[in-house]
């Protein structure tokens, strides 16, 4: 009789994986992000597992709490000449990373986030 081997599993490209490589990408051109939202507002209303249903949520908040900061940093970048744009959007840059790989890996785990409502992390 032959034993059967539990398949490796792999990188999983789950929608809200795709969501979260998109927004990883953005981070060289906005683009992607603009895809990555579109899908997420378009999946959301689909049936799914449960634990997709909270990070297609915090991805389109991301979305709109990054539009709102990149508009709200415009008045110390001009107020500054341009030297509040050099540490300002440069950390939108990292808070974005650091949201969309946490998403990222807790999609992996298909497990939720548990706290979608955060401005953080």
């Amino acid at each position: 009789m032959t034993e059967q081997v539990p398949a490796e599993r792999g990188f999983d490209f789950n929608q809200p994986t795709v969501v979260s490589l998109l927004y990883l990408a953005s981070v060289v051109t906005g683009l992607p992000m603009l895809i990555g939202v579109v899908l997420a507002y378009v999946w959301k209303g689909e049936p799914g597992a449960g634990w997709e249903e909270s990070h297609l949520r915090y991805h389109i908040r991301s979305f709109w709490i990054g539009i709102a900061l990149a508009i709200l940093f415009v008045i110390p970048t001009i107020l500054t000449l341009g030297l509040a744009g050099y540490l300002l959007y440069p950390l939108l840059g990292l808070w974005l990373v650091v949201r969309s790989l946490r998403a990222l890996l807790k999609a992996q785990r298909r497990e939720p986030i548990t706290d979608v409502e955060t401005w953080l992390w």
